[in-house]
C-alpha cells in the first residue's frame, strides 16, 4: 500500500488514527478547515507534504499563532501513523487523500469542501468513479421490499451499471446483495464497521473478482455516530447518475434526510421514488420536493436509458472547488466582456458560493487567498450592486435573496 507523503500530511491533520486507546487530545481539522489550509498551501505554492519538512514556520508564517501550534502538534504522530499504516495494510484496507489521483473526482466536484479530505477502503478504488444507481432506503422493509429491491439491483448488473447504497441491513444490503449475486458490481459507503466488513470471508471473492468495494470517510474502527450516517448519504449520491428511494419515513432518519439534502440543494443527479406497490406518507412528500416516479424499465437498455437522464442545468448552492481547475469559466463569460469584466464575474461566483452562511471580511479573503485590501474592494462593488448585504456589529456579509440568479454585465 503506497501512501504519499501529501496523504500522510492529511491523515496526521484529519484522522483519528484509532488504534488501542487514543490519547490524542489535540482537535482535529475539520474538513472545512482542512479545506481553507490548503487554500493557503495553494496559494503559497505548497503541498501537505511541504508541511513535514523543516521549513513549517516559514510556511505558516501567516496563519495565526494558535493554528500553527495545534497544526504542529497534529503532525508530531508520525509515530503512530506508521503503526495505523501497517495495520491497515495487513488487513487489506488503503487509504487515499484529495491529493491523490486515485480520489473520485465525483466528490470534488459535486462536493467542493464538503468531500473529505481522507477516504478509508477495501476493493478495487477504480470503481469510485464508474457511476450507477443509488438505492437506497429504510432499515426495516418487509420480504415485498426485499424482493423488489433485488430485482431493481438484478437489473442494475444487467446492465452493467454499478449499485451504489449504504451497507445497512434492509434496502441497503439488499441492493449490494441483489448485485453481487447477479453477477455485478457494487459499492458500499460505509458510516461505520470497514474493518470488520473487509475482514468479512463472505466478501472475499467478490474483492478478488474486483466486483465490490467499500469505502468510508470515517476511521475503520470508528462506532457508530448518527452525525456520519448523515454524513455519508451525500457521498451516495455524489458517486451516483441517479437515485432510487425504495421507502422512507416522513420527517425523520437518514433516508428522508440525504434525499432532502439533495433534493432542495445539492440537486446533482435525478432522484427518483418506488411507483409500485404501497406508497408511503415520506415517498410521497419526497414526490411533492421533486422526486421523479421510477419508471419500472424491464430490459437493460430501458434502465440505461434512464440513468442517461441528466437534470437540467440550475444553479445550485455546491460550494465550488478551487482544487479543480476551473474547467467551466469562459462558459459562463460573455464574448463581449473586458478581461477585468470577466475576472469580476468569476469572483462573484466564487463569494457567492461560499455565503451559504454569513462571513467576515477577513474569513472571504482566507478563503480566496487575497488581501484585505483587494477583497474589500470586491465586496464593496458586490454591496454596491445588490448582490450581497453587510450586517450586524461584526460586519458579517451575507447573500441577498435575490442574488442568486442575479446576472452581472447584462447585455
Amino acid at each position: 500500500m503506497f501512501i504519499s507523503d501529501n496523504t500522510k500530511a492529511i491523515l496526521l491533520l484529519t484522522a483519528p488514527l484509532l488504534l488501542g486507546k487514543s490519547n490524542n487530545d489535540v482537535k482535529l481539522l475539520s474538513n472545512k478547515e482542512y479545506h481553507q489550509l490548503a487554500i493557503y498551501l495553494k496559494n503559497i505554492n505548497k503541498q501537505p507534504a511541504d508541511l513535514l519538512g523543516l521549513d513549517l514556520d516559514n510556511i505558516l508564517n501567516g496563519y495565526g499563532k494558535l493554528e500553527y501550534i495545534r497544526i504542529d502538534k497534529l503532525l508530531q504522530r508520525g509515530f503512530l501513523l506508521s503503526q495505523v499504516l501497517d495495520y491497515w495494510y495487513a488487513r487489506n484496507m488503503w487509504v487515499i487523500s484529495r491529493a491523490d489521483k486515485t480520489y473520485p473526482n465525483r466528490l470534488k466536484s459535486r462536493l467542493g469542501e464538503q468531500a473529505p479530505p481522507i477516504l478509508y477502503g477495501c476493493g478495487d478504488v477504480n470503481l469510485l468513479n464508474q457511476g450507477g444507481l443509488a438505492i437506497v432506503g429504510s432499515r426495516n422493509i418487509d420480504n415485498d421490499l426485499i424482493n423488489y429491491t433485488n430485482n431493481i439491483a438484478q437489473l442494475t448488473a444487467e446492465a452493467g451499471k454499478m449499485v451504489v447504497s449504504g451497507g445497512a441491513r434492509g434496502v441497503d444490503s439488499a441492493a449490494m446483495q441483489g448485485a453481487l449475486q447477479a453477477g455485478g458490481v457494487a459499492c458500499g459507503v460505509l458510516a461505520e464497521g470497514l474493518e470488520k466488513a473487509a475482514l468479512n470471508a463472505n466478501n472475499r471473492l467478490v474483492f478478488q473478482e474486483n466486483r465490490l468495494v467499500l469505502v468510508s470517510a470515517c476511521d475503520p474502527k470508528s462506532r457508530f455516530l448518527v452525525g456520519n450516517a448523515m454524513q455519508r448519504n451525500k457521498y451516495i449520491y455524489a458517486l451516483s447518475d441517479a437515485g432510487l428511494i425504495v421507502n422512507s419515513d416522513f420527517n425523520k432518519g437518514g433516508t428522508w434526510a440525504g434525499a432532502v439534502e439533495q433534493l432542495d440543494k445539492y440537486r446533482q443527479i435525478p432522484i427518483y421514488i418506488r411507483s409500485t406497490g404501497i406508497i408511503s406518507k415520506g415517498l410521497e412528500a419526497l414526490r411533492d420536493k421533486g422526486a421523479q416516479l421510477w419508471t419500472n424499465p424491464n430490459s437493460a437498455i430501458e434502465f440505461s436509458d434512464i440513468l442517461a437522464e441528466k437534470l437540467p442545468k440550475t444553479e445550485t448552492h455546491t460550494q465550488k472547488d478551487l482544487f479543480s481547475d476551473i474547467d467551466n469559466i469562459e462558459a459562463k463569460q460573455r464574448n463581449d466582456h473586458t478581461p477585468e469584466q470577466k475576472l469580476f464575474i468569476f469572483v462573484a461566483e466564487l463569494i457567492k458560493s461560499n455565503l451559504n452562511e454569513p462571513k467576515k471580511e477577513k474569513e472571504l479573503a482566507l478563503l480566496l487567498g487575497v488581501s484585505s485590501s483587494q477583497i474589500k474592494l470586491w465586496l464593496n462593488r458586490l454591496v454596491s450592486e445588490g448582490v450581497i448585504a453587510k450586517q450586524g456589529r461584526e460586519a458579517k456579509y451575507t447573500l441577498c435573496s435575490h442574488s442568486q440568479n442575479l446576472e452581472l454585465f447584462p447585455s
